[in-house]
């Protein structure tokens, strides 16, 4: 919680609580002047004066979004977003799981009577102040809390475990499900992160423990778990068949009703919310009498629910044309569904101050702060210049050390503090007037800002390094599934070719049913140019589909003719031959004598630690592997293979920057123009704070700034070098090449792999890719080339 700290100083700022005290006016108080970083802050410290909870209301699930990842930052116990549906209240089918379980990892929260003390931070859209939920007292009827030491009846448990809509499995692996074996329960629960495992010795709950749902592996030990239902829908179906209402059989069809009656629940029971309760609930009434509500932009929030107000009431129009009697209780216009938000204390908040003359507005008269990236001077000067003006400096960033240093070396002095709750080495600092260094994962949205009332300011690597939203810097591509190189006779289409092992390229005609020896079997009908071959559907082994570069239809070959023989002796012979050359360049990489790189040094770990996510244990093995291979004495040839999103590129940075940090330059290739801006834009960032150079060479690049480019290579001038296979030409040649990084090796041509194959001879060579070729993944297999796993995806972010 990096910003704990700023929070805690505006909390001790007598303007936060004379800001507060006005929050208790009859006419509600209106914040603005500032944009969305320096509004959390503020609202994060009013409600920590007031000691209570916090509900940020904003126009778009979207914005949502942004709050959410602010408000991590404030030093809450848990800040959770609120998720909502934008369809409309009506349908005939329920919201995802997704959106029904984020719900309840609220609710379940709000609902739990041992969670008292506990500082949360709720941020949601204007839709959560519609009624879309059960009453506060039926769900919490039907939560269930387990303990250590408590000792359950496990008849009873299943029976309340389906009743809650959780399903029993053979092995959890997702939430809502359950499973038993022996002595041993798992399940799921699908307002909680992780799934719990209990122990039994008889019926007494002897351990509990959370789980790896991918490894299945114990993780730690918890004293209880609370479980809610999987969906409100069986708690609606409970209901209806407590109240049977009229018309109930017009809105369900005949099996629906059957099912409801038997004690199932159907789909759709939402739109149904309405006949079970005639006050459905909003999420404002399962908050604490003292939360302190915050709605962000009120004009746009009721323009945004007045959008959604005139769909659900269009659909509902057209649910009672239909025949259908559903009260209109589950939309409401939103002027009427915001003015609940007077039952609680609170403000609204904007980003401009409105020009109308409110009787109670305040003008937080938030500043940007000027970014002069890696102009350090500058810097430094005006850290000093917001010093003699006694306003309380504080740098946030993934590299806190680096900044430090950096303006230090312009005699501007600032001391990093690794833990932000060592809150008398922070006070010390404020009484001496020198800025607080403090460090942030992901600060992509933060950005410096002033607060000029109450004297803070704050600093970001946007400023220092302008670095922009890490988390969007990774390139992600949609691939299509290869389709499969055998022959699905289901799907062959007269005129497709096909390749017999013996006879070669022929054309598929037909698949035709014979009856040989009184037995009927399919055949494919086969066209070659001296007649026509018929093979068994089920024995389809000696059939492969054609598969070429050109577009031009083949030549059919002849049955037993020498032209196919000839064919498959040129391949072999091309086999040979890059086997040989294969065997050739390792050998002569085995004997070659490589660079040992040093073991990593401060910058390295400052930069591992500047990755604004947790590294996933495959990632972390995989980075491990490659530095010991790097600082070995002989060259490393090393395949690290993993699917889109999971990790590869990171690995990649950091063995780059092992290497240029060692005095070597890197190459990295790209197969696309596309994908090597994308890397090119990845490093420029990551190594923004370091005196390293990253230059981009592709077909852009005009005539003299390749010029540039490749003396700077030759010079060592240029650390690192992202591109096409523009790099691979005649001219191009490096002072002290030692790292040699190449993606998706298999997209590149011929030609290409034969240069790059030359550059490989001496120096590290680093490959990544999703979907390595048969002969790629072969040798590393067989131990030619060695091999890192990442099989496991990096969390949800």
């Amino acid at each position: 919680m990096p910003l704990s700290p700023l929070v805690r100083q505006l909390q001790q700022v007598p303007l936060t609580r004379e800001v507060l005290a006005r929050s208790e006016r009859p006419e509600r108080l209106r914040l603005g002047g500032a944009g969305r970083a320096a509004r959390a802050l503020i609202s994060s410290a009013l409600a920590g004066v007031a000691e209570a909870p916090l509900l940020v209301v904003v126009p778009t699930l979207e914005e949502a979004g942004r709050w959410a990842a602010l408000l991590e930052l404030m030093g809450w116990d848990s800040s959770l977003l609120y998720p909502t549906s934008e369809g409309s209240p009506y349908e005939p089918f329920d919201p995802t799981t997704e959106i029904t379980w984020g719900q309840l990892q609220v609710l379940a929260e709000l609902l739990d009577p041992e969670a008292g003390g506990r500082r949360l931070a709720i941020v949601a859209s204007e839709r959560a102040l519609q009624p879309h939920l059960p009453p506060p007292a039926v769900l919490a009827r039907h939560c269930l809390t387990l303990r250590r030491g408590e000792s359950v009846a496990l008849g009873e448990l299943a029976a309340t475990l389906a009743g809650l809509g959780y399903e029993r499995v053979s092995t959890v692996e997702q939430e809502g499900c359950w499973s038993r074996r022996g002595d041993i329960i798992d399940l799921y629960p699908v307002s909680a992160e992780l799934p719990v495992r209990l122990e039994l010795f008889g019926e007494e709950i002897e351990k509990l423990r959370e789980f790896d749902p991918a490894s299945q592996r114990s993780l730690d030990a918890i004293e209880r778990v609370r479980l809610t239902p999987t969906s409100h829908g069986p708690l609606i179906a409970e209901a209806l068949r407590e109240r049977m209402p009229d018309g109930l059989e017009r809105l369900l069809s005949s099996e629906a009703l059957e099912q409801l009656l038997e004690g199932g629940t159907p789909e759709g029971m939402r739109r149904l919310l309405g006949l079970a309760w005639e006050q459905p609930a909003s999420l404002l009434d399962y908050l604490p009498s003292s939360t302190l509500i915050a709605l962000e932009e009120r004009r746009r929030c009721l323009a945004h629910g007045q959008q959604w107000v005139d769909h659900a009431e269009a659909h509902h129009l057209e649910v009672l044309a239909g025949g259908a009697e559903l009260p209109a209780s589950l939309h409401r216009s939103p002027p009427v569904a915001l003015a609940d938000l007077d039952a609680f204390r609170g403000f609204d908040l904007a980003e401009l101050q409105e020009s109308d003359r409110h009787p109670n507005s305040f003008d937080l008269a938030g500043r940007a702060v000027p970014a002069h990236p890696n102009a350090f001077g500058r810097l430094a000067a005006l850290v000093k210049g917001f010093q003699a003006e006694k306003a309380r400096v504080w740098l946030v960033s993934a590299q806190p050390s680096r900044a430090v240093a950096l303006l230090e070396e312009h005699d501007c002095i600032a001391r990093f503090v690794p833990n932000p709750n060592d809150t008398p080495a922070i006070e010390r600092l404020i009484e001496q007037n020198t800025p607080v260094a403090l460090k942030s994962r992901g600060t992509a949205e933060l950005e410096g800002l002033q607060l000029p009332a109450w004297r803070l300011v704050l600093l970001t690597d946007r400023e220092f390094f302008g670095q922009h939203s890490l988390a969007a810097s990774g390139y992600v591509r949609r691939r299509r599934r290869a389709a499969s190189r055998t022959v699905d006779p289901l799907r062959m289409v007269p005129g497709d070719f096909v390749v017999h092992r013996n006879h070669g390229i022929g054309r598929f005609l037909k698949l035709e049913k014979l009856a040989i020896s009184g037995e009927a079997r399919d055949y494919l009908v086969v066209q070659y140019a001296d007649g026509l071959l018929r093979v068994a559907a089920d024995q389809l082994g000696s059939l492969g589909r054609y598969r070429a570069s050109s577009e031009s239809p083949p030549e059919l070959n002849r049955m037993g003719g020498s032209a196919w023989v000839k064919a498959k002796e040129r391949a072999r012979k091309a086999v040979a031959r890059v086997a040989l050359d294969l065997v050739k360049l390792y050998a002569e990489r085995h004997k070659a004598a490589g660079f040992a790189f040093p073991a990593d040094g401060p910058w390295q770990s400052e930069l591992e630690d500047s990755f604004p996510y947790e590294p996933t244990p495959d990632q972390l093995k995989a980075i491990a592997e490659v530095k010991r291979d790097m600082e070995k004495p002989q060259p490393m040839d090393r395949l690290v293979c993993g699917d889109v999103g999971f990790g590869k590129t990171e690995v990649a940075i950091r063995a780059i920057f092992k290497a240029v940090t060692a005095g070597r330059q890197v190459a990295m290739l790209a197969p696309t123009t596309v994908l090597a801006q994308q890397h090119w834009r990845t490093l420029s960032e990551r190594f923004a704070p370091y005196p390293l150079k990253v230059a981009l060479l592709n077909r852009f690049r005009t005539a003299a700034e390749r010029r540039t480019i490749l003396e700077g290579l030759a010079a060592g001038s240029v650390d690192v070098v992202v591109g096409t296979h523009q790099l691979l030409g005649k001219g191009t040649g490096f002072k002290q090449l030692g790292l040699l990084v190449v993606d998706e090796e298999q997209r590149f041509g011929v030609n290409q792999k034969e240069k790059i194959k030359a550059l490989r001879k001496d120096v590290d060579v680093l490959t990544l890719s999703a979907t390595p070729i048969p002969r790629t993944l072969y040798m590393s297999l067989s131990g030619v080339r060695e091999m890192s796993l990442i099989t496991t995806p990096p969390p949800l972010r």
